[in-house]
C-alpha cells in the first residue's frame, strides 16, 4: 500500500502561483508515474499533468505553459508548480501514483484550489 498526502492548495486571486505537493510513504517501485487529476464541481475528474519515473511529462491542454509537474525521488514527492492560476482551475487536486507493472493505481485524499476574479 501507498499513502498519498497533497498539500499547498488554498484561495488565491487570479493571476497567483500555488505549488501543490503529494508526499508518498514509502519510495515506489519502477517503473511508475506519478500525476494530478482534478475535479470541478459538478464535472468529471480530468488530468492535469504526469510525470514518469523516467521523467516523461504529459499534460492537458488547458494548462500547459502554466503548470510544471516535477518529482523528487528522494523524497517521494511529486510537486505541481501553478503559475498565472484561473478561476477555470479552480478545482479538488488529486494526486494519483500508478504502478506501471501492476497497473496500480492509488490516489491521494485532494487539495481544494480556489481561484477568485
Amino acid at each position: 500500500q501507498v499513502q498519498l498526502v497533497e498539500s499547498g492548495g488554498g484561495l488565491v486571486q487570479a493571476g497567483s502561483s500555488l505549488r501543490l505537493s503529494c508526499a508518498a510513504s514509502r519510495s515506489i517501485s519502477r517503473p511508475n508515474a506519478m500525476g494530478w487529476y482534478r475535479q470541478a464541481p459538478g464535472n468529471q475528474r480530468e488530468l492535469v499533468a504526469t510525470i514518469t519515473s523516467t521523467r516523461i511529462t504529459d499534460y492537458a491542454d488547458s494548462v500547459k505553459g502554466r503548470f510544471t509537474i516535477s518529482r523528487d525521488d528522494t523524497k517521494n514527492t511529486v510537486y505541481l508548480q501553478m503559475n498565472n492560476l484561473k478561476p477555470e482551475d479552480t478545482a479538488v487536486y488529486y494526486c494519483k501514483v500508478t504502478l506501471t507493472w501492476y497497473g496500480t493505481d492509488y490516489w491521494g485524499k485532494g487539495t481544494l484550489v480556489t481561484v477568485s476574479s
